[in-house]
């Protein structure tokens, strides 16, 4: 769950708390401005960059929560007022959590926009990961019990549709793709149809080079361009890693997702 989920959920339950925000910063600061931390009387969530500024800002944002009163804008240059290493400086403002705060609190743009299509151990394994990251996800599967055990945020939308591939029209340009059903036919009927587009961002199919091989054979003899198909990443996941858990190959691949952000 995202911060600002989490905000909205204290806030429909009528829990007192005190947003934290980082309103400004010069140098090198744990946390850019723009950050927020939630503190109520008896949990934190979210960070504004650890050590001793955050533990004086959530003993700040408990005592107000206490009192009632807000405190004043801290501005703090964090070598010498806090014996931090980082030697900038920022400005912490604190708040209520109220309908204002939340609309204010801006949505930020996804990492990135992905399908995930399969919901076995691998794709459950990512979702558990992708909970916690700013990415808009559009979890697919042909199965009708296939997310009936798993609450999620709602930045990922699961759907049960058949054909599963008629949803690859529904991504826009320069989505990430990740296909891993339970069926090799299927991730082909898939595969093909995120190859027809051809504006793919990234496109990672599980399986291993011979999976990979027969893949490219079938999409070349079928008249797909070869430039477009050898952008096809299988096997998945950072290179390095090693381990076929689902859990060890979920953290490669979310890893190698994030990437797409320093080399889109």
């Amino acid at each position: 769950m995202t911060l600002r989920d989490t905000a909205a959920a204290w806030l429909a339950s009528g829990r007192s708390a005190c947003v934290v925000e980082v309103v400004a910063h010069r140098g090198s600061v744990p946390r850019p401005t723009g950050t927020r931390m939630l503190v109520s009387a008896r949990e934190v969530v979210g960070t504004i960059g650890g050590g001793h500024l955050e533990w004086q800002a959530i003993a700040m944002a408990q005592r107000a929560l206490g009192s009632g009163t807000l405190p004043v804008d801290q501005r703090l240059a964090l070598g010498p007022s806090l014996g931090q290493c980082c030697g900038g400086a920022l400005t912490l403002r604190y708040g209520w959590l109220d309908t204002p705060a939340l609309l204010a609190w801006p949505t930020p743009r996804p990492r990135f926009v992905l399908q995930l299509f399969g919901a076995g151990h691998v794709g459950r394994a990512l979702v558990r990961l992708l909970v916690d990251l700013e990415c808009s996800v559009s979890w697919i599967d042909e199965r009708d019990d296939a997310f009936s055990d798993m609450p999620l945020p709602a930045h990922i939308k699961t759907l049960c549709v058949e054909p599963a591939e008629a949803e690859v029209s529904q991504a826009p340009p320069g989505a990430a793709y990740l296909v891993l059903t339970h069926s090799h036919e299927l991730d082909l009927r898939i595969t093909e149809a995120i190859v027809r587009r051809g504006d793919f961002g990234f496109f990672g199919l599980i399986g291993s080079k011979t999976k990979r091989a027969r893949f490219e054979h079938r999409l070349l003899e079928r008249g797909f361009a070869p430039q477009t198909v050898q952008r096809i990443t299988c096997p998945i996941g950072l290179p390095g890693i090693e381990g076929k858990e689902p859990a060890v190959i979920a953290v490669a691949v979310v890893a190698q997702l994030l990437e797409l952000q320093r080399h889109p």
